[in-house]
């Protein structure tokens, strides 16, 4: 654990002049006053927020090599199974989800093999007994292709997409249901994203999963998050893309730079300590995937991605869920990625013509463009995630005297390019973080502000200049 510099144990006088930034991770960085302007900017966008943190070089040509034939072909392929229902065909070579599944997982393994080792490519895979929506024993199997870190492998990222597709009928695992937009749209972004960054060395494992069983009720996904909270595997952050294929709305309406990001308050998994604790000092806003929601606008709204992610603070839409549920049961930081609106004459309809209007979950309706720009938005988040340091353990505020300063603690990390930490902080009613001072390589900062009035957080720095998601203190008593 660093010491504190001398002078810092001193409150810092915020209006006074602006903290310098400490180390070479921390430079051009420029710390905002105790008295600045907040920036403009809300949950849906409108502003750049002081927190946001422009893509370097390497990030701008990983973005670039996002390419929109593969993506395109990549629906197209899995649109032509006829159908992927999770009870149709596992053992057909043509139809069916077990073709699917041989193809997803042929592709992805030749990603692997630009690697040089470093990703390494699976069929997992579980029997499910009789349940909802099964009516008998069915195997259910998840194509996994995991990237290992080279400098903090225990600490894991995940992206997803379910590959399993329906008809009108969830229980007619016969008729033709392409599920071009629900969801190889969202399985084409995972698979991108693998091959783009298979030739790359990320820092963090990054884990790149096409799921089944997820129309049946969220089975493949399930399986996966048990595993990783089984093995007490350190899962970070969890995205699923769900529905991410076309920016018309069923009016015709076009939003096509707008990508919703669902992201959950009140953390599913929280135990009645915990919720003792947020109920004596707020923090309903600022859940672990809150705050990973706040640090995916940072990174990935900006001409680098041509989107804005628009923030909805809930868990999912009305009378639906997606994949990033069961991750969120068992304690993971996880949000769902999906169009800014749904065209329900064609999700979940069978394929066919009425009135000469064609209707079904077709790649004629698809958006490649659009995919192509959602690729990107996950692409700058995970890459991001996966470079920057972890988030702050430990991070409390000292609550143990009556005083109008907040002095915060946080635990070191153990990154070898880890260069320091910034403080922020926001009104309580303000979405997005406010303000930003660098305090350097220390685990201990005093700030001439009161507690009881604004929302404080900490974050980590690299040298290279990538920050990680904020973590939101607890009372220390």
């Amino acid at each position: 654990m660093s010491q504190q510099p001398e002078g810092t144990h001193r409150r810092t006088v915020l209006s006074a002049v602006a903290v310098a930034a400490a180390g070479a991770g921390l430079a051009g960085h420029t710390a905002q006053t105790a008295h600045a302007a907040p920036a403009p900017g809300g949950g849906d966008g409108g502003g750049t927020p002081p927190t946001a943190q422009p893509p370097g070089r390497e990030l701008r040509a990983l973005l670039r090599e996002i390419d929109q034939d593969r993506i395109e072909a990549t629906v197209r392929k899995l649109a032509s199974f006829g159908t992927r229902h999770t009870l149709s065909s596992q053992d057909d070579p043509e139809r069916g989800i077990g073709a699917a599944r041989d193809w997803i997982h042929a592709q992805m393994t030749r990603y692997a093999a630009a690697s040089g080792g470093r990703m390494t490519v699976e069929k997992q895979s579980y029997v499910q007994e009789p349940a909802s929506r099964i009516p008998v024993a069915t195997r259910i199997t998840n194509v996994v292709a995991t990237l290992r870190g080279s400098v903090a492998p225990e600490r894991v990222y995940v992206v997803s997409g379910h590959y399993d597709s329906r008809a009108s009928d969830v229980m007619d695992a016969t008729s033709d249901a392409p599920g071009a937009d629900d969801d190889a749209s969202g399985v084409a972004v995972a698979m991108e994203l693998a091959r783009v960054m298979a030739t790359r060395r990320t820092a963090a494992t990054v884990v790149f999963a096409a799921v089944a069983g997820e129309e049946q009720g969220l089975y493949g996904a399930g399986h996966m998050a048990e595993l990783f909270a089984s093995a007490d595997t350190d899962v970070r952050g969890m995205f699923t893309n769900d529905i991410v294929g076309s920016s018309t709305a069923d009016d015709g309406t076009r939003d096509p730079r707008t990508l919703r990001l669902f992201a959950e308050g009140v953390p599913t998994s929280e135990t009645p300590e915990e919720a003792d604790i947020r109920r004596s000092v707020g923090g309903e806003n600022d859940s672990p995937s809150r705050q990973l929601a706040r640090f995916v606008r940072d990174v990935a709204s900006n001409t680098a991605t041509g989107m804005n992610v628009r923030v909805i603070y809930r868990r999912d839409r009305y009378l639906r869920g997606g994949d990033h549920i069961p991750f969120l049961e068992q304690g993971f930081p996880a949000a769902r990625f999906t169009e800014p609106a749904e065209d329900y004459a064609h999700q979940h309809q069978d394929v066919r013509v009425e009135d000469g209007k064609q209707y079904g979950d077709l790649p004629e309706f698809c958006d490649f463009g659009y995919i192509t720009r959602v690729a990107r938005v996950n692409g700058a988040a995970l890459w991001t995630l996966a470079q920057a340091p972890g988030t702050p353990r430990g991070a409390k505020i000292v609550t143990t005297a009556l005083t109008n300063s907040t002095e915060l603690v946080w635990d070191r990390g153990t990154e070898p390019d880890l260069a320091g930490y910034e403080v922020v902080w926001r009104e309580t009613t303000a979405p997005e973080w406010e303000h930003v001072i660098a305090v350097g390589d220390v685990t201990r900062h005093t700030v001439d502000l009161s507690k009881d009035n604004v929302f404080f957080g900490v974050r980590a720095v690299n040298h290279a200049g990538n920050r990680s998601p904020v973590a939101f203190p607890a009372p220390q008593r």
